[in-house]
This record gives structure tokens, sequence and C-alpha cells, in this order.
């Protein structure tokens, strides 16, 4: 008689979490596809691709969000890639600050960058109005095309530095030193030996920036000014104040799903051009560059960095001041803290942290179990579930937030309005982040370790919990804090998604820059950025090796 085959407790995990991305990722993708499809009149229409494509004022603003996108992305690629490779080939000094600022920089919400630069260069902004009164020149327009792309590229600049500086510590100075030894001068040598072994985390960069660009909506719809770009529009469409239309928004995201993914696969494509391994058995050695080299270094270093935390230090400044119905007046006071702290204790600053912290969670939990299927257990199943756990790291925040509402506003299960939905977008979007992480430190654990602790008569569950995952630590813990602080300053999926029960502190500041009361805005956006530094400063103190991986 044939024994009846037993799954482990792995293979019904697998199946467990197979089942939840199916249910709250494809689905809701599905859902959003057949909205999209779905005419007035209820039968099957693709009338409102069509309109999209027809009309100039829509499918002008896919071009307007490339032009964006493509421009953040040089310009980012150009700072980051110099700042690198200064930070790591030269000796300076501040080198920990420098680094603790550029995180910050890119860590904060998006939008607290185009409000404060607004507050400061706008037609009425502060040094718009002295620069004008003291000199008597007239200071160019910061809105439009011009300020999205300073704003943005301020906070994601950062970003290509962390991307480079990760590479950069895995290629030899053996490398360094031939090309020296050969006459290679240091220019030549950035651009034939550190660039090409750098490409693959360059593309890899470029697609994160990319992605970032052309997702933010809260920044064109600031600054953008008639600048209308591909988010802004589907925001409008779905929740804006006239002309909604669900189903039309719904055929927008899937236009937005389509193009990020081609995106995608064509920096895929490219990546397999420039695979190669690399093992830095001697890492590269920093030198003391010339007097007049070392000070355009660190002139470049922190000037760049000094412009990407402007706008969090004028916040920080701003909501100080004295303010009195959102008009800024002579003198210094508490009053706006007074008043956002009377706002937010009771329902936003809760809210931001019960639900962050439930979603962070599960997502320490998911990653966990998802980076040891992938590693330790590589099947058909687990690699769709890899698969599937990478698809939110290429669609939009508003898509997300779209596809959830149009899947769970009626029953069977109704979950619009409520906090668990916030908290499952949250999951969705931040996931990969410490997937990725947890499935780069788990690949360097040997399987012996595990395979010993089970011979003594550990269960396989046990024995990853008990022994491996304390190893794992510093890999998870990298990918949690990338994920908390994406999680407490998330908007896109948040202003989607959120009722009045379930406000946030992001969605109290947006609320509050809207009604212009930049007084309270300015406070709550400098306690959000306090939260988000600690909260850094804390992985930074208990993480072995106090940098970020990505």
């Amino acid at each position: 008689m044939r024994r009846k085959h037993r799954m482990d407790i792995w293979q019904v995990i697998s199946f467990v979490i197979l089942g939840l991305y199916a249910l709250f990722l494809v689905l809701p993708m599905f859902q959003l596809l057949r909205s999209s499809v779905i005419g007035a009149d209820g039968e099957f229409s693709l009338g409102y691709f069509k309109e999209f494509f027809t009309k100039k004022s829509y499918y002008g603003t896919l071009f307007n969000s490339f032009k964006v996108s493509i421009a953040v992305t040089a310009v980012s690629l150009i700072l980051g890639i110099l700042f690198a490779y200064f930070y790591n080939l030269f000796e300076m000094k501040g080198k920990a600050l420098l680094q603790t600022l550029a995180i910050l920089c890119c860590m904060s919400p998006p939008f607290i960058g185009a409000y404060s630069w607004i507050q400061m260069f706008g037609r009425g902004g502060i040094f718009t109005k002295a620069i004008s009164s003291l000199l008597g020149w007239k200071v160019p327009d910061i809105y439009g095309f011009t300020g999205i792309v300073l704003v943005i590229t301020s906070q994601l600049f950062p970003l290509v530095f962390l991307y480079i500086t990760g590479a950069l510590k895995n290629i030899d100075n053996s490398l360094i030193e031939a090309s020296s030894s050969l006459g290679c001068s240091s220019v030549k040598r950035f651009f034939v030996v550190i660039l090409p072994l750098c490409m693959p985390t360059i593309l890899a960069a470029a697609l994160l920036v990319f992605m970032r660009a052309f997702a933010d909506f809260a920044t064109p719809l600031l600054i953008g000014k008639g600048y209308q770009t591909f988010p802004v529009l589907i925001y409008n469409r779905y929740v804006g104040e006239t002309a909604t239309n669900h189903q039309f928004a719904a055929a927008i995201s899937v236009i937005g799903i389509v193009v990020t993914a081609v995106i995608f696969l064509i920096q895929k494509f490219a990546t397999s051009r420039f695979t190669f391994t690399m093992n830095a058995l001697h890492p590269i050695e920093t030198h003391k560059p010339k007097p007049l080299t070392s000070v355009l270094i660190h002139v470049y270093c922190y000037l760049i960095v000094g412009i990407a935390m402007l706008p969090q230090v004028f916040v920080a400044w701003q909501s100080f001041r004295k303010c009195n119905n959102g008009v800024f007046l002579d003198g210094y006071s508490l009053e706006s803290y007074r008043i956002a702290l009377s706002k937010i204790m009771k329902r936003s600053l809760p809210n931001t942290f019960t639900i962050g912290i439930t979603a962070l969670a599960l997502v320490i939990l998911l990653a966990i179990l998802i980076a040891y299927l992938v590693v330790r257990r590589a099947n058909a199943i687990n690699g769709v579930i890899d698969t599937l756990s990478m698809v939110p790291y290429i669609i939009p925040g508003a898509v997300v937030g779209i596809a959830l509402v149009v899947t769970f506003n009626q029953g069977p299960l109704v979950l619009t309005g409520t906090a668990a939905i916030m908290v499952i977008a949250l999951i969705i979007r931040r996931l990969p982040y410490t997937i990725r992480s947890s499935v780069a430190i788990l690949q360097q654990i040997p399987m012996s370790i595990e395979e010993a602790a089970i011979s003594l008569g550990c269960s396989k569950l046990k024995a990853f919990f008990v022994i491996t995952v304390p190893m794992m630590a510093n890999g998870i813990m990298s990918g949690a804090i990338i994920s908390w602080i994406t999680i407490i300053t998330e908007l896109s999926t948040a202003i989607i998604l959120y009722s009045v029960r379930t406000e946030t502190l992001t969605l109290s500041i947006y609320t509050y820059v809207v009604q212009g009361n930049d007084g309270v805005a300015s406070a709550i956006a400098t306690i959000l950025l306090a939260v988000t530094t600690v909260s850094l400063l804390l992985f930074m103190k208990f993480s072995k090796n106090k940098e970020l991986s990505f």
C-alpha cells in the first residue's frame, strides 16, 4: 500500500504565501485590468484606452513623465557616481556625517522637498523676495519641468551614491594598482576601469531612480503648475475634485504597469550584458589627494549634500516661526507645534505607528520566510513567489492603491476605508526591500549549520528560526529600516486608501499644505523628519556594519 505524501511545514508555508499573493496582488491586478475594459454600458470596451491615446492632454502626460524621469535619472547618476567615487577613493573629513545626511535626504517624504522649495524660491518665497529686494535680481521660476527635476533629483541622487558605494567595496584594489602601474591617469581609470566594473549596479540604480521619478505624483502636483505628469493624471481622474472617472483611472493605471514593466525588462536585458562576479580580497584603499583636489572634492560633496538637505533644514526652521492662519510673522514661537500636536496626537500619530509597526512586523516575517524559500527551497512554486514579490517594485503606488480599492470595495471581503487595507498596501509595496537584503545575507550562510542542528534532533522550522535567523539579523535589519522609513513616509498609496479614521502623518502634512496652513504643516513635517532621523540613528548604532545594504 502506497503511503500518502505528507507536505512538510515549508511546503505549507509556500502555498500559504502563494495564496496571499494571489489574493492581495494577482486578483487586484486582474480586477484593475477588468475594470479598465468595461465601458459605461457594462460591456467590454477599449474606449478608455482609445480616449487616452487620442487626446494630447492625456498621452502628453506620459511624455512629460518620461522627460522628467530621464532627466532625473541622468543627473542623479552623474551626481551620485561622482559623489561615491570621491567618497570611497579619497580621504575626506566628516565621512560619517556625509553618509548620514545623504541617507536622510533620500528617506524624507518626497512632497516635503517640493513644499520647501516653493516656500524658499516660489513666486512668494522667502529667498525670492530677499534676492529681489537686496540685489534686484529676478529669481528663475521654480515651477514646471525644472522645479520637478530639481526636487526629485535632490532626493534621489543619494540613492545612487549608496548603490555605487556598495559596488565600489566589491572592487579589488589590485585592479586599481595595476591600472596605475600601466600609466593610467585618475580620470582615465574612472572611465575605463571603475565605471565598467560598476555597470550592473549603475543599471540597477538607474532603474530604481527612474521608477521612483516616474511614480512620484506629489512633487509634480505641488510644483508642476501646469506641467502635468502621468501619475498626476491618474490621481486627478481617481480622487480629483472634478471630472473623476474610476474606470478611466484604471485604464491609465494599466498603461502605467505596461510602461514600467517594459522599462524593467529593458534594464534586465542591459544588466545581462554586464554579468560577472568580483571578489574583493583587497578592498579599495583611500588615498590622500593633492591640496587643490582635496578642496574641490570637499566642496563638491558637501555642496550637493547641503543643497539636498536644504529643504529639511528650512522646514525645521520654519516650524518655529510665528504663524497666524498660514501667514508667517516676525519672531519665533512653539504655537505651530502646540496646534500640530493637538491635531495629530489623537489620530494621525497613533495611526502612523500602529499601521507602520504592524506592516513592518509582517514585512519582516514574510521576508524571512520568502528568503528561505527562495534560497534554501528553490522550486517552481517558490520561483513564482520570488517573481511576484518583485512585481510591486515596478508598479506606481497610486496604481496599487486603485487596484486594492477596485477589488475590496464590495463583498465578500470589504476592506476599503479600514486600517487593514493600508497595512496590506504597505506590505505589498515595501516587502521587496527586506526580501532582497534577507536573500543576500542568507546566501552567505552555509546550509551545513542548519543541517547540523537538524541532525541533533532540531526540527527544520526551529533550526531556521533559532540558528539561521539570528545570523541573518544584520541583513534583515538593514532591509527593515529601509522598509520602516518608506512606510512612515508613504503618500502615493495612502492618499488613495485612507479614510478619516486612518489618516497618517504624511497625509496630515499634505492636508495642511493644500489648505495653506504652512506653520502646522512645517511642524508636523519636522516631527516626521525627527522620527526618520531617530530611526536611522538607532539602526546605525545597533548595526554591525553601520551601513544600509542596497
